[in-house]
C-alpha cells in the first residue's frame, strides 16, 4: 500500500483519508492493518473498525490526517491532521497528538504542525483552520500561538474529558493571515 507522504527533518508523516481506511480494511490482513495502523491489540482495531463502520465521514464532513513516523525507526509515534473538514465551508478543525511520552517537550509536534498547515491552506483550499484546547493544555496553547493562531473566544462545557464537561479555548488561523 503506498501513502502520500510529507519529510520534514525528523519525521514522516503519512497522509490518512477516508479512501485509506477503505484499502486497508478491504487489502490487508489483521496483522498488516495493526502494523499499518500502529495498534498493539485486536480489541483497538476492533475499536477502529466500528469506527470505520459508523461512518467516518459524512457527505459534507471528512477527515485527513497524518501518522507521524519517527524518521529514524519508522515507528508510529502520533498524528496530526483535520479530523472535522467541513467542505462545504472551507474550514476545518485541527487535532495532534504523540502516543508516547519519550517524544514529548522536543518540538516533535512544532515540527509537524507547519506543514500540515501549509497543507490545510493550499492543498485542501482551507479558510480557516480552528482548533479547540483545554485551558489546562499550556503546551497545545504555546504551539497555537507560536503557529499565529489568535484566541477567539471560551466554549463552557465543551467536552466531556474523563466524565467531567471541560470549557475549551477556541482558536483560529486564517489563510490570508498566515500566507
Amino acid at each position: 500500500m503506498k501513502f502520500e507522504e510529507i519529510i520534514t527533518d525528523r519525521l514522516i508523516l503519512r497522509k490518512f483519508t477516508q479512501g485509506s481506511f477503505d484499502s486497508i480494511y478491504s487489502e490487508l490482513s489483521q496483522d498488516e492493518q495493526l502494523d499499518v495502523l500502529g495498534l498493539n491489540s485486536i480489541e483497538k482495531l476492533m475499536e477502529e473498525k466500528e469506527k470505520y463502520k459508523n461512518g467516518l465521514s459524512a457527505h459534507n464532513k471528512k477527515f485527513l490526517y497524518h501518522q507521524l513516523l519517527d524518521k529514524k525507526t519508522s515507528a508510529i509515534i502520533g498524528w496530526c491532521g483535520f479530523h472535522t473538514w467541513y467542505t462545504d465551508h472551507n474550514r476545518a478543525e485541527i487535532g495532534y497528538g504523540l502516543f508516547d511520552d519519550s517524544y514529548k517537550s522536543k518540538g516533535i509536534m512544532s515540527e509537524a504542525i507547519e506543514p500540515i498547515v501549509n497543507y490545510g491552506f493550499i492543498n485542501m483550499h482551507l479558510e480557516r483552520i480552528e482548533a479547540f484546547v483545554s485551558p489546562n493544555n499550556t503546551h497545545s496553547i504555546k504551539l497555537l500561538q507560536r503557529m499565529k493562531f489568535k484566541k477567539e473566544g471560551i466554549l463552557k462545557h465543551h467536552y466531556l474529558h474523563n466524565s467531567k464537561m471541560e470549557d475549551s479555548i477556541v482558536f483560529a488561523l486564517l489563510k490570508f493571515e498566515y500566507m
